[in-house]
């Protein structure tokens, strides 16, 4: 008990450190969008379902959940809930975050001379955050469209990020990551999980929802195609000491337990049998069997995973 207790905390600490002011919808803060052009509000996140009604231009909706990269589940002015395209032809997310307290609205992501105050934002305005620009400060937009910087302080800004996801340094995208992927530790292991169902995963369905918890960004749903994935993206080295934190490894089947049943595999022939993600000093995240318990951490050198590596490369650039 003491064990997880220490592994929740830790999360809870990554996860302030990368939103500082993040709490979830049902504590109050929700995400809302604006209907661009007339679009078919659904029961279902498929164009199958049933049409609820059409929703209209310039209504006003809240957003539940990103269901997938085509589909928001959203809220009605009415209370009716259903699922809407997330095409931004059809809607556009107008917030994510609320001012609780009164705070200076800035030209520039500082409180210096340079940094001009545009106005005092009030207490209950909805705004939309578009980036964290380090721990101190968010780039927002407000209900006119003016974009400016405000503190990230909690006291004075509730935020809810579980649909709208910031642009963030490339440091807090990589932790973020790591975040979503420790919140699953223990979850069981499945070959071929369902890709919209997180109580059980594969290595590449648990990698694919690391990215879309943390970042809303879809990746490949099976290893192979995540290594080609990687691959297009820039270099990527089959020496795993030089990899970074947050990078991806991809494997090769088991041969053997010495790495001499290794020895002549090219690594960029061999087939991908199992994908994990690096943390960095030789350990990595990854789930590959029942009865390895799941969702767990491991270690690289001198393991069967050292005589397998392939190679590995950043999703984050």
């Amino acid at each position: 008990m003491k064990k997880w207790t220490m592994v929740l905390s830790m999360i809870a600490l990554v996860l302030s450190f990368v939103f500082p002011a993040a709490i979830s919808a049902a504590e109050g803060v929700t995400t809302k969008a604006q209907i661009v052009s007339g679009v078919s509000f659904r029961s279902q996140p498929n164009t199958s379902s049933n049409v609820i009604r059409l929703l209209k231009a310039n209504e006003k909706v809240t957003v539940t959940n990103y269901v997938s990269s085509n589909w928001y589940k959203v809220k009605d002015a009415q209370g009716v809930i259903g699922y809407v395209s997330t095409n931004s032809k059809y809607i556009k997310i107008i917030s994510n975050a609320q001012i609780i307290y009164g705070v200076n609205f800035r030209t520039l992501p500082s409180s210096d001379s340079g940094s001009k105050v545009i106005r005092m934002l009030s207490k209950g305005e909805e705004v939309l955050v578009t980036d964290k620009v380090n721990d101190s400060w968010y780039k927002i937009q407000d209900a006119n469209g003016t974009s400016g910087y405000v503190s990230t302080s909690s006291k004075y800004m509730l935020t809810d990020f579980s649909v709208a996801v910031p642009n963030m340094p490339l440091a807090d995208e990589i932790e973020a990551v790591i975040a979503a992927g420790n919140s699953y530790l223990g979850t069981p292991y499945e070959y071929g999980s369902d890709r919209n169902d997180t109580t059980t995963f594969d290595c590449s369905d648990f990698v694919q929802t690391m990215f879309w918890d943390a970042l809303r960004f879809s990746v490949p749903s099976d290893s192979a195609s995540q290594g080609t994935f990687v691959r297009s993206l820039g270099p990527v080295s089959t020496d795993w000491t030089k990899l970074k934190r947050g990078d991806l490894m991809f494997f090769s089947s088991y041969k053997g337990s010495k790495a001499s049943d290794y020895a002549n595999m090219n690594a960029f022939k061999e087939p991908i049998t199992h994908v994990a993600l690096y943390l960095g000093d030789g350990n990595i995240l990854h789930t590959y069997s029942v009865e390895s318990g799941g969702v767990r951490f491991d270690t690289i050198e001198g393991k069967q995973w050292e005589n397998r590596f392939l190679y590995g490369g950043s999703v984050l650039r």
